[in-house]
């Protein structure tokens, strides 16, 4: 079986968006919050919107099953207010949970947070534990910036994060940590921004002791880990000079890296550096690059293909990584399989 850890919905009907955009025009003219009101989709549009898509690729590419989240760039924790953010990320939600009902072999959710800048964590608990609890989500997807890209909120590693940190764990649920868009000209959202936040957070990650607190806490880096598995010794160095534990003792039980590297050499450096044991199967389907690279003929994302066509990859490792992995990281679709 080959899982997909880190997918999300792209392709939404427009139905979504011209929703958003009426949130964001009466909040932006008259700081009015949008009524949560209801989206008008059926299931046939949101059939539709996946059979040409996610579900084709599925097929072409040999995946079996995507955990499945709402649009990272679009979740927009900067726009608007508390309110805004929590009508919105309920519809997301919604809308992943009627895609997983439609298609429950090939979609498993997880969840957008509520989170608004300056907000406390605990905002976000309550809808959490709806989609954890009423619609069977595994896991949630934690913006480690609400601000958009002006990072003036709490590192990861706060106190300031332990009540959601402390339901996570009662609910066994991990978080992707992901940014959304990036409001600051400096940082373009997909190439600069996502990459920004991955290198951000592990390095939080280095400097304090939150898995002491929060043993079974876990945590997927995304995007290949940013920078991270390409500076490693830079980071073993730094942990050694702050006198802190080797990187495997301090992390490698509770962080997670995926496989969207959009290249050969890429995701070679990227299993060569980090355990198999800490690397989830991912192509962020569709995301960030959906061309074709010239120098392949095949499309950038289609990252099965980069795994397949590594040799010295041993079958124990590579079955870890396409799905052993998932059961270990995310408790909750260990026991969903379990039950089927």
């Amino acid at each position: 079986m080959i899982i997909d850890c880190h997918g999300h919905y792209t392709t939404a009907p427009p139905q979504l968006e011209e929703y958003r955009k009426r949130q964001i025009a009466e909040f932006e003219t008259a700081k009015h919050v949008h009524p949560k009101g209801t989206l008008g989709i059926s299931d046939d549009q949101i059939r539709e919107s996946l059979e040409n898509a996610q579900l084709k690729i599925q097929r072409e590419r040999g995946t079996d099953l995507t955990i499945f989240s709402p649009r990272a760039v679009g979740m927009g924790h900067h726009i608007g207010n508390e309110a805004t953010s929590r009508h919105w990320s309920e519809h997301c939600n919604e809308l992943i949970h009627r895609v997983c009902t439609l298609y429950p072999k090939n979609f498993v959710g997880v969840c957008q947070l509520p989170q608004s800048p300056g907000v406390r964590p605990d905002n976000c608990i309550p809808e959490l534990e709806r989609c954890v609890m009423e619609f069977g989500f595994i896991g949630c997807n934690l913006n480690p910036d609400p601000s958009g890209g002006w990072w003036t909120g709490p590192p990861l590693t706060d106190k300031w994060w332990y009540p959601l940190y402390e339901k996570m764990v009662e609910l066994e649920v991990p978080a992707m940590i992901h940014v959304s868009g990036s409001c600051n000209p400096n940082f373009h959202a997909t190439g600069a921004h996502y990459i920004n936040g991955d290198t951000t957070a592990f390095m939080q990650l280095i400097t304090a002791d939150l898995f002491k607190d929060f043993p079974t806490l876990k945590f997927i880096i995304p995007h290949g880990g940013g920078a991270v598995p390409y500076h490693w010794g830079r980071y073993r160095g730094l942990a050694q000079d702050m006198g802190r534990p080797p990187l495997k003792e301090l992390l490698l039980n509770n962080v997670f890296f995926d496989t969207c590297v959009y290249h050969q050499p890429g995701i070679e450096l990227l299993l060569k550096v980090i355990p198999a044991d800490n690397i989830l199967f991912a192509s962020e389907v569709v995301g960030a690059v959906r061309g074709v690279d010239p120098e392949t003929g095949h499309n950038y994302d289609d990252t099965r293909r980069y795994i397949d066509a590594i040799e010295w990859l041993s079958t124990v490792d590579r079955e870890k990584i396409f799905s052993g992995n998932v059961g270990r990281v995310y408790p909750r679709f260990a026991a969903r399989s379990a039950a089927r």
